[in-house]
């Protein structure tokens, strides 16, 4: 069984969990001061040790929201490549993450964000269709939104998407997806930037969007102006 949060906290801000129902491994981090969470879904090829993720998490807990960075497969399923794409399988260990997250004292009753990358961003919005109003925002880096399917026409939560200007094909996915979602929306387009932002300031870019959706959203649950905001960089 993985240990308690609240067991572990007066000890440790960092605590290696594994998530029912299959023991999946994560790390769970609890800033001393919390009002929100944010479960993250890595993109194909990832772990719970990708570096951007990780950066977009160090950036979350210094504005006192917990993270969790889980592998949404085992060992064996990694190794199959229909499983990396199994949006659906992905979708539910991230609902299984959440709920197990809902049992944890530490975390429980913090508003929810989720977090994806590349076929992450498509689990993740499948995912907030079944968590319903649990979720209360969405973020997704260089995503492929459109493999949510038919779910996107069911996410309410409020979804921001972030694309690198030289993703051209993603950019027009993302705008078709856009299209689809009910809630509050927006596309950033960050200039110059590729699939996997590695360009000079490209990652800064996404972690201050991301950080102002989340602290929008999970701090005070504001509504933007409109019901769809686009920006550009």
């Amino acid at each position: 069984m993985p240990p308690s949060v609240q067991n572990v906290r007066r000890a440790v801000d960092r605590i290696q969990v594994r998530v029912p129902p299959i023991g999946l491994a994560g790390t769970l981090n609890v800033p001393s001061s919390v009002h929100g969470l944010v479960a993250f879904a890595h993109g194909s090829g990832s772990s719970r040790f990708g570096p951007r993720n990780n950066v977009v998490a160090a950036a979350s807990n210094a504005d006192g929201i917990a993270t969790l960075l889980f592998d949404l497969l085992t060992t064996d399923e990694e190794s199959n490549r229909a499983s990396i794409f199994d949006i659906p399988l992905l979708a539910e260990r991230l609902v299984d993450a959440v709920r197990w997250l809902d049992h944890q004292p530490a975390v429980r009753d913090l508003p929810l964000g989720l977090f994806g990358a590349s076929t992450g961003a498509a689990s993740a919005l499948m995912a907030a269709a079944r968590l319903g109003n649990r979720a209360a925002a969405i973020v997704s880096r260089g995503g492929r939104p459109d493999l949510a399917g038919d779910a996107l026409d069911m996410v309410r939560t409020p979804t921001l998407l972030i694309v690198g200007g030289d993703d051209l094909l993603v950019i027009d996915l993302n705008r078709l997806a856009l299209e689809r979602l009910k809630g509050p929306k927006a596309l950033e387009i960050v200039s110059g930037a590729s699939h996997l932002f590695v360009e000079s300031g490209a990652l800064k870019a996404v972690v201050d969007r991301a950080r102002d959706w989340l602290k929008r959203y999970l701090r005070h649950g504001q509504e933007p102006t409109s019901q769809n905001e686009h920006r550009r960089e």
